[in-house]
């Protein structure tokens, strides 16, 4: 059944602790925080798993604080015409930031150096002496002139690849789905991979940067260690199914990954021999925490308040500027005469189209119509009518 609303006072629910430069930007006179509320407008959220929630009909949508969204059932949301965002890029020098940290700590063997010298902590005034006497079982390498293949040159693979090229390291970049804005923002002395099987095969050290998909799954397997040099480092900061663990805890004991560095420590990871398992750092930080809640919570006003879509994983992304003119948005199947019904439901009212946009996304489309003429309230229910008995509405709304 397609619904349609009038807006009114929003309601925001929040299902983790966000952070309050974020909930700042829901101004007083036209939002509320209600973490109680069993209906809200919006939710944002960060990693709380909302698989099994039920879903009130007033809700349009749901802003995830970072970029992964497993922990949110898209395609239940689709059905049911709720907009789900992310904030790609927001947490991105953060993730750099670790990425390049570990680059040079696993490099240089610093972890296991340290845990070692930690445990010297008995051993008094013998300690100095000690130290001389064992550090050679971790002596390092030096990254610089050293390659560093990076899969996946988005917001933070991008990063990662131009401060590696600052550190005079080679950089060999593999994305066939890289965007125009990212190629901008990449240094022309990143080497393109024609093949991922390339950049396996000419790096001493792999960074991946891609989400989690059924094509991802399980990509660094014992068919790819075998193309790679022996004992390549692989930094993994992206998905921890992204490995398979088997093959991975083999390819280490014999030599062939010479270290393996994850974000995703689980049980199978703690096992296996050469690894620095990392608890989930690599957008912990203060700022990166505030970029995301700011850019979720503003990214819900703006639809809340405009119909306009930017970074939605399940919406087509849509803008059309606002002037205050009454607005008609509708989400809708993705089928042949959709926006000429739509305008035909507005203009049996005499009204006339000042602007509109349409945008599809696969199976489904989103239109937003401004309509030129002053519009008597009296008659939004007779329009909120006309467009809900259009075939293949899924939500609509008027501003």
């Amino acid at each position: 059944m397609s619904t349609v609303t009038v807006e009114k006072i929003k309601t925001i629910k929040t299902l983790n602790a966000i952070a309050e430069s974020g909930l700042k930007v829901f101004n007083k006179d036209s939002f509320t925080i209600d973490n109680e509320s069993e209906n809200p407008d919006a939710v944002v959220v960060r990693s709380f798993n909302m698989h099994a929630l039920e879903f009130g009909d007033q809700l349009k949508a749901i802003a995830r604080a970072g970029a992964g969204v497993n922990n949110i059932p898209v395609d239940k949301c689709t059905e049911q015409g709720i907009v789900v965002f992310n904030t790609p890029g927001a947490n991105a020098n953060a993730v750099k930031e670790m990425v390049l940290t570990s680059l040079i700590a696993s490099s240089r063997n610093l972890f296991a150096g340290i845990a070692w010298t930690k445990g010297l902590e008995v051993e008094g005034d013998q300690i100095p002496k000690l130290v001389e006497a064992g550090k050679k079982q971790f002596v390092g390498k030096e990254i610089k002139g050293k390659t560093l293949g990076v899969i996946g040159l988005g917001a933070i693979g991008a990063l990662v690849a131009n401060d590696a090229l600052d550190l005079d390291m080679d950089v060999i970049g593999f994305d066939p789905f890289i965007s125009v804005d990212t190629a901008w923002n990449l240094s022309r002395n990143v080497q393109r991979a024609m093949t991922i099987e390339q950049l396996y095969a000419e790096s001493d050290y792999i960074t991946v940067h891609v989400p989690f998909t059924p094509d991802t799954k399980g990509m660094f397997n014992k068919e790819t260690f075998s193309i790679m040099k022996p004992g390549v480092h692989i930094l993994n900061f992206s998905r921890g199914e992204l490995v398979n663990e088997v093959d991975m805890a083999v390819a280490l004991e014999d030599g062939i990954v010479g270290e393996y560095i994850t974000d995703f420590p689980n049980e199978n990871v703690l096992q296996m021999k050469n690894t620095i398992a990392i608890p989930h750092l690599g957008a912990s930080t203060q700022e990166s925490e505030e970029n995301c809640a700011i850019m979720a919570s503003r990214q819900v006003k703006e639809f809340l308040e405009t119909g306009n879509i930017k970074n939605s994983v399940n919406f087509p992304n849509a803008s059309l500027p606002y002037t205050g003119k009454t607005r008609v948005t509708a989400f809708h199947r993705n089928v042949p005469n959709m926006v000429g019904q739509i305008t035909s439901a507005i203009s049996s009212y005499d009204l006339n189209i000042a602007d509109m946009v349409n945008r599809s996304r696969g199976d489904y489309a989103y239109t937003m119509i401004d309509i030129d003429n002053e519009v008597n309230g009296d008659i939004l229910p007779a329009i909120e009518e006309k467009i809900n008995q259009i075939e293949g509405i899924v939500t609509a709304r008027i501003i």
